[in-house]
């Protein structure tokens, strides 16, 4: 059987300081099974993603202090297609490695690039969109992304505007802008020709690298050095990482390239980038609650999300409405939903109050 030249990229390195005090920094969200499903976050990610792709073509890359966490929740591959990031440098450090290491293997290759945290609830649609994606990128020099059809103005997402053009399956990208403000946020909305960028993006090696050299060029001559799938390759990415420009591959690329190219796609889709997030994706008992385990008692309760860790716990909840309650070997939370953005700043505030505590 020919070798496949289609390859997946996971990129799990993120900390999830948003899911405090579930995800922490030595145990981040994507190593968690936020949903109750029965497999992680990371896992689900691997399990979608592994029917079309050949496990020994997966690659992960994550903090190189969840290399151990990832090898143990993912034996099915190889330790060295699990690869550890000396630092965060954000996405576009972790972009042109993973290129670079995947050409030396196989300069024909096509890759798709995932976040380790997403859930699709649409499998099937996905996986459709992912083939023709890897087809449009064997074919064309396109740097490829999915969009998600926006349903509020959400400043916490990138925008893809693209150029409309009557049946297609795809379409080439007229701005790309990340994180707008509000007001920016709303007016995309209410044109019609946005989508979210889903964070997923497709392209094969030769264009990605290509990219780099036009739009990124000092951080593309940083990476020229290294001899990939050597000895050598983890010591000379450990002299690189510390140079390298600390830049998101939505600005350092995409926003500048010409040849970037969306497939619209409904996938049932959330980037579960908060506790309000699961609580919109979670099902709900006749009062709205969404309760984990079970057997917590809510009385006089309403839109809640209620998460305890310690599944044989007994608690009696009376009286709240729209909060979010999450409790922890070491950590409680309880704050209203409307504030779940604030979650960094109650981090920040206790390691300001209670400094060397492993709770955060």
């Amino acid at each position: 059987m020919s070798k496949s030249n289609n390859y997946c990229v996971i990129m799990a390195g993120g900390v999830g300081s948003r899911f405090w005090p579930m995800s922490t920094q030595k145990f981040p969200k994507q190593f968690q099974d936020i949903l109750g499903t029965g497999r992680t976050m990371i896992q689900q990610t691997y399990d979608r993603i592994s029917q079309i792709v050949p496990k020994e073509n997966i690659y992960v890359i994550t903090n190189k202090e969840y290399v151990s966490l990832t090898e143990q929740q993912l034996p099915e591959l190889k330790p060295q297609n699990i690869v550890g990031e000396p630092m965060m440098k954000n996405t576009a450090a972790c972009n042109i490695y993973m290129a670079k290491k995947i050409a030396a293997e196989n300069p024909d290759a096509n890759m798709i690039v995932l976040p380790a945290d997403h859930l699709i609830l649409k499998e099937t649609a996905f996986l459709q969109k992912v083939e023709l994606a890897f087809n449009l990128a064997s074919k064309n020099d396109y740097l490829i992304t999915l969009g998600i059809t926006p349903t509020r103005p959400d400043t916490g997402y990138g925008y893809i505007q693209f150029i409309d053009k009557k049946n297609a399956d795809h379409f080439k990208v007229k701005t790309f802008t990340e994180k707008p403000i509000l007001e920016i946020a709303k007016s995309f909305l209410e044109s019609g020709d946005f989508l979210w960028n889903a964070g997923i993006f497709i392209w094969n090696v030769k264009s990605i690298l290509a990219a780099f050299d036009a739009h990124l060029e000092e951080m593309s001559q940083q990476f020229v050095s290294c001899e990939y799938n050597t000895e050598d390759e983890v010591r000379c990415i450990e002299m690189i990482y510390p140079k390298v420009t600390k830049i998101s591959i939505d600005n350092g690329i995409l926003e500048k390239a010409k040849n970037v190219y969306v497939i619209p796609a409904d996938l049932g889709w959330s980037d579960l980038g908060s506790w309000t997030s699961v609580y919109e994706n979670y099902d709900k008992d006749e009062n709205e609650n969404t309760v984990h385990p079970k057997h917590v008692l809510l009385y006089n309760a309403k839109g809640n999300i209620v998460q305890f860790k310690n599944k044989n716990k007994a608690a009696v909840i009376d009286g709240l409405q729209n909060y979010i309650v999450v409790d922890t070997d070491k950590a409680l939370l309880i704050c209203p939903r409307e504030n779940d953005q604030l979650i960094k700043d109650y981090i920040q505030d206790l390691k300001n109050v209670r400094k060397g505590d492993k709770f955060l």
